[in-house]
């Protein structure tokens, strides 16, 4: 039988896996879907530096956009601090 992780031991496996397979600093590539209004884009691109790379894409009918964001991180915890501040916003989906 299979034991839940707890999020503390999901968080240390993922921080493993990332600082199995990045050098730190480097670039890293966030993705996020978010429903397509001002507010909520203004606050998805305060979050990251003006040296960030965004691309996004706006769906089919154009209620949601997708963003791709590719910008230079010291270290994993600064993944998840990205990650975090973004779940602050309604309607994103962190991918």
């Amino acid at each position: 039988m299979r034991t839940m992780e707890t999020e503390e031991q999901k968080r240390k496996r993922l921080q493993n896996q990332l600082d199995a397979t990045h050098r730190w600093p480097c670039s890293f590539s966030f993705k996020f879907i978010l429903p397509a209004n001002p507010s909520s884009i203004a606050a998805l691109k305060g979050m990251f530096s003006e040296a960030a790379q965004f691309s996004e894409r706006p769906s089919r009918k154009g209620n949601y956009t997708a963003f791709t964001i590719v910008e230079t991180v010291g270290s994993a915890q600064d993944v998840f601090a990205r990650y975090e501040a973004a779940a602050a916003i309604e309607g994103i989906i962190s991918l």
